[in-house]
């Protein structure tokens, strides 16, 4: 499902205009902080739950050494925070059956 099946779903569902559902959505999940709720949060430091669902976090990840896969040539890759998603158990056990 892509992102215009998305706003399509949620319209029908919620009995909103797709427009409304479009703005909706980009509320939420906009990676862009300015627009975005979690992604703000995620840059702010914090942590998104949805119980039942699961949970949207910020991890740090160290600074490690790599290698180049073409030239075999060893590169450091620096320290960063990534955006990690962790399911809840409802959902986990909704989608395996």
């Amino acid at each position: 499902m892509n992102k215009q099946e998305l706003i399509e779903a949620v319209a029908k569902k919620a009995k909103l205009s797709p427009g409304e559902a479009g703005k909706a959505l980009d509320a939420v999940f906009s990676p862009d902080p300015e627009k975005g709720i979690i992604s703000a949060t995620l840059r702010s430091g914090g942590k998104v739950t949805l119980a039942g669902f699961g949970t949207f976090e910020a991890r740090q990840r160290k600074a490690r050494t790599g290698r180049n896969p073409r030239t075999g040539e060893v590169i450091q890759i620096p320290a960063r925070t990534s955006p990690a998603f962790r399911p809840g158990k409802t959902l986990k056990d909704k989608v395996s059956g």
